[in-house]
């Protein structure tokens, strides 16, 4: 059996960052800081606190390099770091959890949002309560279940799906005064 003689890219970078190389470190955090930041920017709406998440999870990273075993993305293995951290700065956060009475309240069905911008569309998504804000990130944004949802945040499944419906119903609402509202022209 012959062993390949060349790594790729990030097999290298993985590889040089293991061995305390300060250039594939700077690499690394170069190469995903944008991306990871956007991630913490999502959970906390605190520019500096998600930058001081951000870097607690690169931290996080090079501590536990030597635990990636190469099955699945390194990138998704790096992004689970990054939410948990953010989620353990959520939960300092008293005001996290959402009561069930107010979560269940009007959930009516969701319609797909349209005719927004991206960068709207995570606004919107920033200005939800913080329990609300979460779950829906958890779960429209990072593809997490109601299960693991309620590990990662110590609440039962039927309250994260009743806080999505909620954060739902609320976007929705959002997004049709939005559109309820004329629009300016320059002219």
């Amino acid at each position: 059996m012959q062993l390949p003689t060349q790594f790729s890219a990030e097999e290298e970078l993985i590889v040089g960052c293991l061995s305390g190389n300060r250039q594939a470190q700077r690499q690394l955090y170069e190469t995903y800081s944008r991306r990871f930041l956007a991630i913490c920017m999502r959970y906390l709406k605190d520019q500096e606190q998600a930058e001081d998440v951000m870097i607690q999870s690169f931290m996080k990273i090079f501590e536990k390099l030597s635990q990636f075993q190469g099955k699945g993305s390194f990138e998704g293995w790096m992004k689970r770091i990054v939410v948990t951290q953010a989620l353990m700065a959520l939960r300092s956060r008293p005001q996290l959890t959402v009561s069930l009475e107010e979560a269940n309240g009007n959930a009516d069905g969701y319609e797909e949002m349209t005719h927004l911008e991206a960068a709207e569309l995570m606004e919107l998504v920033q200005s939800l309560p913080l329990g609300y804000r979460t779950v829906f990130n958890l779960f429209a944004i990072e593809g997490y279940s109601h299960q693991e949802i309620g590990v990662l945040l110590g609440i039962t499944e039927s309250t994260s799906k009743s806080q999505l419906n909620r954060a739902r119903s609320v976007l929705k609402e959002k997004i049709t005064s939005l559109q309820l509202q004329p629009k300016i022209t320059h002219g």
